[in-house]
């Protein structure tokens, strides 16, 4: 719980930082003068002033935003002799750089960090495919296990090499969501010599609305490859009760090879009939001898209906290679990601929009405050690819044409350089009422799904 807390404050307080201070740094350098730069609102815990700089930096009590206050006529009154200094006497363009700047300064720590991860290094599973969900596209387009993914595209794009599984598993996302067909060429790993194949899997017929578990079920590329060997057996569970032990290879259950992790747990889940779990007879490896064992999972529930479950670790753990680029390559594949997660994020905040995609893609600071320590417990790479996450939907979001946010004014000064004149004080108020609307509706929506959430974790 402690390091949730401390990792969300600490990723919140950089992303909003580096946002303000883009606003900071080119009203400065536009000849602004700023008053004050907030990191947090309410009451200030620390407040500090360069000598003889005019801007005082304050750290306040409420850490969900900040602001940059400049001089400004509209505001308070200014004296003649520093009129120039003021926000609303300067010229449109400079208006417009100093309000895009924030945006634009966590799109730039977004490519930032993703570099740093490129540079550094992160451990990824190798791009081997596990045995596809019985009757899932993969499936019908003769996937297989072991099949080792060396290139992939979306579309009628160029096919470009694939480095891990995580390549493979973000290309099938986009694709799903932006209803493109993707194309893999494999090779079958576990065959030497085996001839490289290419293989289109049918994304754009999925209709996909949602990221989520059951869209990659219907993909049927869930996991990458794993022997299916039993891992840790929970103490009175059904693995247990069986017989089960750790180290157990998995050769068949019923009448069925096992070829993988993947599909002796689908085998699991299926397990079950009529609410009932159905008893299976395994066949394991056990120190180099064979040995038959009757297993009989228990029924759980969810959404998607009853499933079976043992109470062991299924699978073992996947082969695990380090991904990492040179310098300048790293920063290109940094500009690329943030460049896809962004306008992944713009068309799913689109079709959500215009019904075509669930409300329940947005998240709320639960969430995202669960995901920053669940990614700052998983080392610092995870946490810096968290933060990158973050730092572009911040970006995004504060681009929206919303009156209360940077996109709202960048759309008047957009009114301002079309019509030659700004927009008139009755409807600023009347835009900034409905965009404060919106804004507390996306709020309710996204903070309901956190809660359904968190109560569906607890209690299933």
């Amino acid at each position: 719980m402690l390091l949730t807390v401390v990792a969300f404050v600490v990723a919140l307080g950089v992303l909003i930082a580096v946002h303000e201070y883009g606003h900071y740094r080119v009203a400065v350098a536009c000849g602004v003068k700023v008053l004050r730069f907030s990191v947090g609102f309410g009451k200030p815990l620390l407040r500090w002033q360069k000598k003889g700089s005019p801007t005082e930096f304050v750290l306040a009590a409420f850490p969900l935003g900040g602001y940059v206050r400049m001089l400004d006529e509209r505001e308070a009154p200014v004296a003649p002799e520093e009129r120039h200094l003021a926000f609303n006497t300067q010229p449109l363009r400079s208006r417009a750089a100093i309000v895009a700047a924030g945006p634009l300064a966590n799109l730039l720590l977004a490519v930032v960090l993703y570099s740093i991860v490129n540079w550094t290094g992160v451990q990824e599973a190798r791009p081997l495919l596990a045995q596809p969900v019985a009757g899932s596209v993969a499936d019908k387009a003769g996937l297989r296990a072991g099949d080792l993914v060396v290139g992939a595209a979306l579309g009628d794009d160029e096919i470009e090499p694939v480095n891990s599984y995580e390549d493979v598993r973000w290309l099938l996302t986009r694709g799903a969501l932006d209803a493109q067909d993707a194309r893999l060429i494999v090779r079958d790993e576990q065959k030497a010599g085996s001839p490289e194949r290419e293989v289109t899997l049918g994304l754009a017929a999925l209709g996909a609305k949602d990221a989520d578990l059951s869209l990659f079920r219907k993909i049927g590329i869930i996991s990458p490859y794993s022997r299916p060997m039993i891992g840790d057996v929970m103490s009175g569970s059904p693995a247990e009760k069986a017989g089960l032990r750790q180290g157990d290879l998995v050769r068949r259950v019923g009448t069925a090879q096992v070829a993988d992790g993947q599909q002796l747990r689908e085998l699991i889940r299926q397990s079950v009939s009529d609410g009932k779990a159905q008893s299976q007879i395994w066949r394991i490896e056990r120190e180099g001898r064979l040995v038959d064992l009757n297993v009989a999972p228990e029924v759980l529930q969810d959404e998607n209906g009853s499933y079976g479950r043992i109470g062991a670790y299924v699978g073992e753990p996947p082969a695990l290679i380090t991904v990492r680029y040179g310098v300048f390559e790293g920063v290109w594949k940094g500009v690329q990601r943030t460049w896809e997660v962004s306008a992944l994020t713009l068309r799913m905040m689109g079709r959500m929009v215009i019904g075509q995609a669930s409300v329940k893609n947005l998240s709320g600071p639960l969430t995202i405050a669960d995901y920053a320590g669940r990614s700052a417990s998983m080392g610092l790479t995870q946490y810096l690819i968290f933060m990158a996450l973050i730092s572009v939907s911040l970006g995004v979001l504060n681009l929206l044409p919303l009156p209360v946010l940077d996109g709202g004014h960048l759309m008047y000064y957009l009114w301002e350089g079309i019509t030659g004149r700004g927009v008139s004080d009755i409807w600023m108020e009347r835009l900034q009422r409905g965009g404060i609307a919106v804004l507390m509706v996306m709020m309710s929506i996204a903070l309901f799904n956190d809660v359904t959430r968190y109560v569906t974790r607890l209690f299933g």
